[in-house]
């Protein structure tokens, strides 16, 4: 059996604590170290995860630990500076999207771990989930162009009150979310992202920027989307969860189930800001926009059942179990890491848009 590979987790929210936990139950990783900024204070580590050194500073973390690997799930706003040093490290990383909150950092990660030769795999859940990948692999067979309509917007309360709010004093929605449905747009086009424009509106007192946003792309194959984000205690739960996809052959779109919450603290967390259900999808439902000689539709809607999907825990195991064949067989993540800084571009092109009020065009 290879060797397992040493890996310091660091940060250990939501996101955090589900690697963690992947990496504990893994025959491949040896956790050898938790960071967080505030976790000698934290009252709530996971029984699983009690055990492992605890450290508040990355540095003498990374110095002390010495790992092989490291798991970056802290506030976007320190990814950069932690991914920079762990490369420097000859350390492998993982990243909870996004790569940072600027492209020219961005692009300064992807190149350091090109130059090292160290493997830099992206959070982007959405990319190792069944049903978004027969999602984009249907919408591909619509012909073109393109209508994308994406939307995740998410009611804030107890602790999830608190979490939007810091991850908005790091990056407005349409950022910190956006990415992931980008992403998805620019697999189902495989076109280039021209144009974006962006609208946003500040609804929250408590918050340090605008918590609601609506960003819109244009393709160079003529395709279209629209991606939608709104947190705070005031968003409505009506339509937040628009997933579909139209073209000239018909639309595909994701049907989840709006009943109540399965979530641990669902007495403190409204069912759209439950990140169960934020990959959670019941079933496509596959339209075909044929008719027949009376001009009625020629085949009857589909629904493709996905009851039996993986939950967001077995999603998280499946990210690091790419993570760990991709060290180990030494895999190419050329177009990961381009698609990380393509899908990074379009949305922070919409929150320049919407401070400067003007369409903006790519390069």
């Amino acid at each position: 059996m290879a060797d397992k590979v040493k890996i310091l987790v660091v940060g250990l929210g939501n996101m955090g604590a589900s690697h963690a936990s992947a990496y504990h139950r893994s025959d491949g990783f040896e956790i050898v170290g938790i960071m967080s900024r505030t976790i000698k204070n934290n009252k709530k580590i996971p029984k699983e995860l009690a055990g492992y050194p605890l450290y508040e500073d990355f540095d003498l973390a990374l110095k002390e630990t010495k790992p092989d690997a490291v798991s970056i799930n802290s506030w976007p706003n320190t990814h950069a500076e932690y991914a920079l040093k762990a490369i420097a490290a000859n350390c492998h990383v993982f990243m909870e999207k996004p790569l940072a909150t600027n492209i020219a950092d961005a692009e300064k990660v992807v190149a350091a771990a090109r130059a090292k030769n160290r493997k830099l795999v992206l959070g982007y859940i959405l990319r190792v989930h069944p049903s978004w990948i027969k999602f984009i692999e249907v919408g591909k067979t619509l012909g073109k162009p393109l209508v994308m309509r994406l939307n995740l917007n998410q009611q804030s309360s107890g602790t999830a009150w608190h979490w939007h709010k810091n991850l908005i004093d790091s990056l407005i929605p349409i950022v910190d979310c956006g990415v992931h449905y980008v992403d998805v747009m620019c697999q189902l086009t495989g076109a280039k992202p021209v144009r974006v424009h962006g609208i946003g509106a500040k609804l929250w007192a408590e918050a340090d920027k605008q918590n609601y946003g609506h960003l819109h792309v244009t393709f160079d194959d003529g395709s279209v989307g629209w991606y939608e984000a709104g947190w705070g205690p005031m968003m409505s739960e009506t339509a937040y969860f628009v997933k579909d996809v139209v073209g000239p052959k018909g639309a595909v779109s994701i049907v989840a189930g709006q009943g109540g919450s399965s979530a641990k603290d669902a007495e403190e967390v409204s069912d759209s800001a439950d990140i169960d259900r934020h990959t959670k999808t019941d079933a496509l439902k596959i339209h075909y926009a044929q008719v027949d000689g009376d001009k009625n539709f020629a085949k009857p809607d589909e629904i493709v059942s996905m009851e039996d999907e993986p939950g967001h825990q077995e999603l998280c195991d499946r990210e690091q179990a790419f993570f760990l064949r991709a060290i180990r067989e030494d895999l190419d993540l050329t177009e990961q890491m381009d698609a990380a800084v393509n899908s990074l571009r379009i949305v922070l092109a919409a929150e320049q848009s919407i401070a400067e009020k003007r369409t903006v065009e790519l390069a």
